[in-house]
């Protein structure tokens, strides 16, 4: 079957009458895979705009004022700054300057590269590295942040490189219950700061606190029965929405929770600084009275956080200890040390994970916070039967016989 085209050849011949007009284009609609519709409904013009007026964009000086209140934890938020002063900086110091905010995924990437060139010469660890760089991806604004990937990538490959030539990210020791009772069995606990110390010290392992949960802790928060403390932690770092997270803690005949909390209320109560809405720890003079703090200080009354830290490892170079297997003992400690016990003896991790206030699912306790001292009290291998029966026994004979024979 064949196709025949015909093609016709012709001349157009411009008329004299009028050209046809074009007829008027109708109306652009913007749908996306997000435009429901309903019946006879059409869907928006595009270019079509909400009628905002310059009102809609104003906030108020209370506003203002209520937004420029940090939405961090005050550690945090204080670890954000000091690395973004940083960045700042660096961008101020190319030729010519870079614009750190926002800025591109180039400025952002060749910064990352800079702190890893540092990081090898020694300034670093990887891990350092990449914190600083998540903090700066977090300050960018929402829908200017730059491109991650690059950087990433070379922190793996450097980190990679870092582990295999014997880096190793430095823990805090553990605090275990054996070391925390020699802790505490040092403080004098019949003056005002032993008394706090030791609270302290028994508190601090027992509700596995981070430091700036010790810092923040108020006394109405802290509940004392005759068989244990109700202890509501309002905030954590994997709770900043504020919503809070309490248990009740059995009285242990070590620790002594209930004995040694009632000693520092007391104190508290004779120092006029026991309401409900105060700091559950007070820092003390030498004497053993509330130390005073300029009225416009930031954090009020409360303790910092590092001043907690130093604390706790001055307690623990008081009792022979400041180092527990090489690593140094830090308020993490206490949080660590309950944990590697709680896992030393099988509490499973969900458990723990509730105890601590880690995120549920989260592997943390068991990948950072499981430090068991040497190398446990269990080897996984005494498991497996022995081949060939009792062959320990034959061992040590053999070898018995060996010796006697030699001498």
């Amino acid at each position: 079957m064949s196709t025949e085209v015909e093609v016709v050849q012709a001349e157009l011949v411009h008329g004299s009458g009028p050209s046809p007009v074009a007829a008027e284009p109708g109306p652009r609609y913007l749908i996306t895979q997000h435009t429901m519709l309903g019946p006879n409904e059409l869907p928006p013009l595009a270019g079509q705009k909400p009628a905002w007026r310059d009102a809609d964009f104003r906030l108020s000086d209370e506003d203002m004022a209520d937004l420029a209140e940090p939405d961090l934890a005050e550690n945090t938020d204080t670890n954000r700054k000091s690395t973004i002063r940083a960045f700042t900086a660096w961008c101020a110091t190319q030729d010519p300057p870079r614009l750190p905010y926002p800025c591109t995924t180039a400025t952002y990437t060749s910064y990352g590269l800079h702190l890893i060139r540092r990081g090898k010469a020694g300034e670093f660890k990887p891990d350092s590295v990449g914190q600083y760089m998540s903090r700066i991806w977090n300050w960018q604004p929402l829908d200017y942040r730059p491109d991650p990937s690059r950087v990433k990538g070379r922190l793996r490959a450097w980190k990679k490189d870092w582990t295999n030539a014997g880096g190793e990210v430095e823990r805090a020791a553990a605090v275990t219950i054996e070391y925390n009772v020699r802790i505490i069995a040092v403080i004098d606990e019949s003056t005002n700061i032993g008394k706090r110390d030791a609270f302290l010290a028994a508190l601090a392992y027992s509700n596995l606190h981070r430091e700036m949960e010790l810092a923040d802790q108020l006394i109405k928060r802290v509940k004392v029965y005759d068989t244990g403390l109700h202890v509501t932690t309002a905030t954590s770092k994997t709770d900043q929405a504020g919503k809070g997270a309490g248990r009740f803690i059995n009285d242990r005949g070590d620790l002594q929770l209930v004995r040694r909390a009632r000693a520092w209320l007391d104190v508290l109560r004779q120092l006029g600084a026991d309401g409900p809405d105060d700091p559950l720890f007070r820092a003390l003079t030498v004497k053993g009275g509330l130390r005073s703090y300029p009225a416009t200080r930031k954090r009020g009354t409360r303790m910092r956080p590092g001043s907690l830290n130093e604390r706790l490892q001055l307690l623990a170079e008081q009792a022979g200890v400041p180092y527990i297997d090489g690593k140094k003992v830090t308020s993490h400690s206490w949080r660590a040390g309950a944990n590697t016990d709680m896992a030393e003896k099988g509490v499973p991790l969900a458990e723990r994970n509730k105890a601590g206030r880690w995120a549920d699912g989260s592997h943390t306790a068991d990948t950072v916070y499981d430090r068991r001292h040497g190398v446990g009290t269990s080897d996984p291998l005494d498991k497996v039967p022995q081949y060939g029966g009792p062959a320990r026994a034959a061992v040590a004979g053999a070898r018995a016989a060996g010796a006697s024979e030699t001498a």
